[in-house]
């Protein structure tokens, strides 16, 4: 064997180790079949010495050098796409870290909401005393309002300005007051029928203003606080009746959730697109297999100058 026939076969080793590697990350079965196509026809010219070695080296020329800077090109610019939607995952992920670290959690909630419970039952034990015996002393718990300045933003269910309008409405002569809150008297009696035992319900809130609703214990009937004024009164639950009650994931936590979402959808399309080709690319491939499964491919091997000119068009456009 001399050198240049054996410089040649080992070129075109090369070549077809490429496109092997190639069809592997792709995946794409018109790849693969080029891929094994250039097998055989390498095979054919190593098992045959009588064969023009110089029409190997004009095969690998015309056609599997471009198919193989084709192939790199695509896949060098999927890696580029990829890198962008990996970098816009990466910024998702510190997004719902920084947000999980600031976040008032389900469980932080539902802890502090029975303290705030406590807090206003104490309240109304201590306001039924104050009426009772005309005292000026103040009857709130310490730090009552803190409860809803904390969770109000991520927690409360929003209402209509209309719907809050009609919560707080009141008839004057239905209601004890004094210089520190007023409270409906059916609601004081009420409390007092079930010894002060209600939990809270939910929070609502319009703008800027937020209202607590609580239930009795032993009852189901509910009553609100308004802080802004300290007000007392039964809450008509029909006037929330398009209140969406199973939406209770804090607004942070909806945001997270989605992120979420959105990095799994973006995780998938990486994927996709890593291995894709375009369509009109692989139909180009498809087309150039037929040719070079030509049982009489050698003896029309210069007619590969047409297709390799299409190849060799396809790199210089903007396709993908």
């Amino acid at each position: 064997m001399d050198d240049r026939r054996n410089n040649i076969l080992k070129e075109s080793r090369t070549e077809i180790s490429r496109l092997q590697l190639l069809s592997v990350f792709f995946e794409e079965e018109a790849v693969y079949k080029i891929y094994l196509r250039s097998q055989v026809i390498h095979q054919l010219f190593e098992q045959n010495e009588e064969l023009d070695i110089d029409k190997l080296e004009l095969f690998h020329v015309q056609f599997t050098s471009s198919v193989i800077e084709l192939l790199r090109k695509i896949k060098k610019n999927n890696e580029k796409n990829v890198s962008l939607i990996y970098d816009e995952i990466e910024l998702n992920k510190e997004l719902i870290e920084r947000m999980s670290n600031s976040v008032f959690t389900d469980r932080n909630f539902n802890l502090d909401k029975q303290k705030q419970a406590l807090k206003v039952n104490l309240s109304l034990r201590k306001l039924f005393e104050v009426l009772s015996e005309l005292s000026t002393d103040f009857p709130f718990s310490k730090n009552i309002n803190s409860f809803s300045s904390r969770y109000a933003k991520d927690f409360y269910y929003n209402i209509t300005p209309d719907q809050l309008s009609e919560l707080i409405q009141y008839d004057p002569k239905d209601v004890y007051l004094n210089i520190h809150a007023t409270i409906e008297r059916k609601l004081m009696g009420t409390l007092c029928k079930y010894d002060f035992k209600t939990e809270f319900f939910c929070g609502l809130k319009s703008g800027q203003m937020i209202i607590e609703v609580y239930k009795f214990v032993e009852v189901d009937r509910y009553f609100l606080f308004f802080p802004n004024r300290n007000l007392f009164l039964f809450c008509d639950m029909e006037v929330l009746k398009d209140v969406d009650w199973t939406n209770n994931l804090s607004e942070k936590e909806k945001m997270i959730q989605e992120l979420s979402y959105k990095n799994d959808k973006l995780e998938s399309s990486a994927a996709a697109l890593k291995t894709y080709i375009p369509k009109e690319i692989i139909d180009l491939l498809e087309e150039n297999y037929l040719k070079i499964s030509d049982i009489d491919f050698l003896d029309h091997l210069n007619n590969f100058d047409v297709q390799a000119n299409i190849l060799k068009a396809m790199l210089k456009t903007d396709l993908f």
